[in-house]
């Protein structure tokens, strides 16, 4: 698999700036430029998913998780190595039962559909052991590591920092797309497990919509390859990264993610991939320079399987031309006024379930217009269903009284969702 970098950057600071953006639109092809990312090789993949099992999934929410899992375990290639957690207040392992991971087969499968069957619910929910037992089973296996996990309940462990702890021993081991069946559950703890393990939160408000959601991540899942791939960003000295983000497909703040341990280099690890194209946002910190002098702020190093294979390099350049200062690229200019939205959004819904009305009439206005800026047409439709949207391009609403619970948190998972523009698109095929 081949990687094409562009960079886009706002160069040119007014004087006494001390900040540079840029984004950098990351696409994977094959060498010959057409889609093929296995490139006639399989890839090796591995695959947990956990079922919350508790008290409250019993009826029809479990009978459906079980269902979605079946086609889940029915969409994995052969050869796919696979298990399936059972998660209450412990985890357990429901098949294999004498060995990490199984070898997806016929026989491999129907014996694992079997054991769903004699799944029952009972207990709580300490999605941190569940974590743990995943991490456990994933751990030294090569290839894909994921994990699909679905919870219709909060975290119950004994302190609120045994879902971290468990979140930061996954790190580098799996990646993790979580979902929330029912509105009992939490956005941001699962936002929280699903940004830290580079994968994504969504809700399935209606049970009978979990066969199809675990069908296209299972989907999604066969097409990515094991590539390492990396962003190393180097700063000279006088200069660091402020923040890092992922903001398409959506946005996911990456910035905690490096370890520190290089001073001058911040590295970030992008999960696997497969046929797709991603934006990232950088901004870096530095000491303003005099009228007219050019510096350069950062290195942007692509390393696939601890590789260099391609680099950017972002340049500032001061000056007291207005029009050079204030010229913006639209693809900076975008993807700002996106990832102010979404926390706009999440702002103001908290604003709400705190009963402050005025603050979260100003957050949710403000994401409004944001959202008309980028032509954010999904985010808007979302946005009407909680607030009565007088005037969008001015952010003029006004808070509807009675919304439910699946509309606010329908509109909470997906605000950090993003809409394209010009480079970022699928690749041709």
């Amino acid at each position: 698999m081949d990687f094409e970098m562009e960079l886009d950057l706002n160069e040119y600071l007014p004087e006494g700036a001390r900040a540079v953006d840029a984004v950098l639109t990351l696409t994977s092809r094959d060498g010959g430029g057409r889609p093929s990312p296995t490139q006639g090789v399989e890839p090796q993949v591995a695959e947990v998913i956990v079922i919350d099992a508790s008290g409250s999934m019993a009826g029809a929410k479990f009978q459906q998780a079980r269902e979605a899992a079946k086609v889940a375990l029915s969409g994995l290639r052969s050869g796919t190595r696979f298990a399936i957690v059972r998660g209450t207040d412990t985890a357990s392992q429901v098949y294999p039962t004498h060995a990490p991971l199984a070898v997806a087969s016929r026989s491999t499968v129907n014996e694992a559909v079997r054991g769903l069957r004699r799944m029952r619910c009972a207990g709580g929910t300490a999605v941190g052991t569940w974590l743990d037992l995943a991490s456990s089973l994933l751990s030294g296996v090569d290839g894909v590591r994921h994990v699909t996990l679905l919870t219709d309940g909060r975290d119950e462990g004994e302190s609120s920092g045994d879902l971290r702890h468990a979140v930061d021993r996954a790190r580098g081991i799996f990646q993790c797309d979580c979902r929330g069946v029912g509105t009992d559950w939490s956005v941001d703890e699962l936002r929280m497990i699903a940004d830290a393990l580079l994968g994504t939160v969504d809700i399935v408000a209606e049970p009978r919509g979990l066969a199809e959601d675990f069908a296209a991540i299972t989907a999604r899942l066969m097409g990515r390859v094991d590539s390492r791939v990396d962003l190393h960003v180097w700063t000279p000295r006088g200069a660091h990264v402020e923040y890092f983000k992922q903001v398409h497909p959506q946005v996911v703040d990456l910035t905690s993610l490096d370890d520190g341990s290089e001073p001058s280099v911040s590295e970030y690890s992008t999960g696997a991939w497969g046929l797709e194209a991603r934006g990232y946002q950088l901004r870096v910190a530095l000491s303003p320079g005099a009228v007219g002098e050019q510096v350069l702020a950062a290195r942007i190093s692509l390393v696939v399987d601890g590789a260099a294979v391609d680099r950017a390099l972002v340049r500032a350049t001061w000056t007291d031309d207005l029009e050079l200062s204030t010229r913006v690229s639209p693809l900076v200019g975008h993807y700002t006024g996106l990832t102010q939205m979404s926390v706009a959004i999440q702002n103001g819904l908290r604003a709400r379930r705190e009963g402050d009305d005025v603050a979260a009439q100003d957050e949710l206005g403000h994401a409004t217009a944001l959202a008309a800026a980028a032509g954010a047409r999904e985010t808007l439709d979302l946005l009407a269903k909680v607030v009565d949207i007088q005037d969008a391009d001015t952010g003029k609403v006004r808070l509807l009284p009675h919304v439910s619970a699946v509309d606010e948190m329908t509109l909470d998972t997906r605000s950090t969702r993003t809409t394209p523009v010009r480079r970022i698109r699928p690749p041709a095929g």
